[in-house]
């Protein structure tokens, strides 16, 4: 990813393909299994410079289009004892440098979630770019994180008899993006 045109990844701005993406997590559920969901409408804008190590994004999250194909307990998420989306409409993502890690790379970020603004760090892989059969370049990248749900203000506890608790503290995030280059 050190030279920008080699790998297709052109300077310029380009913009998330929601179409082709997926923001997802994982949380532990009750101590045994995890239950997965992904949020339906999110945003992004990438900016890459001649330097791609020099890139920028920056995400918004609606953080009540969470889909876990449960309606009860998506609703019990969008309330105050989680996400209080109708106080905290928007999450948002803002990096503050990239560098290389291996073969992948490292993307710091401030992650904002219910008012509240925490480092992040995203072990990134980028998978290549290309122009598709329509002429437009293409882009792909897989993020993934954990993050601590309790450092950003989701701090409902709910223990079980005998021990442990019904969601855990540490949530998985997986983020797969198509993005395409603005060429207006």
């Amino acid at each position: 990813m050190t030279q920008t045109a080699e790998h297709g990844l052109y300077p310029g701005t380009w913009r998330i393909d929601p179409a082709h993406s997926v923001v997802g997590f994982t949380v532990r559920h009750m101590m045994v299994s995890k239950v997965r969901g992904r949020f339906e409408r999110f945003d992004a804008v990438l900016t890459v410079p001649e330097d791609p190590l020099a890139s920028s994004v920056r995400a918004t999250i609606d953080p009540a289009s969470i889909d876990t194909d449960n309606e009860q307990r998506d609703n019990h998420m969008r309330s105050a004892d989680f996400f209080e989306v109708e106080a905290y409409p928007e999450w948002t993502f803002v990096s503050t440098g990239v560098r290389p890690s291996g073969e992948e790379f490292l993307l710091g970020g401030e992650l904002t979630i219910k008012g509240t603004t925490q480092p992040v760090e995203l072990s990134l892989e980028f998978n290549g770019a290309l122009k598709d059969a329509f002429g437009m370049q293409r882009a792909g990248f897989h993020a993934e994180a954990q993050i601590s749900r309790k450092q950003f203000g989701v701090d409902i506890e709910m223990p079980m008899e005998g021990g442990g608790v019904v969601v855990g503290d540490r949530i998985g995030i997986e983020i797969d993006a198509e993005f395409t280059l603005d060429e207006g």
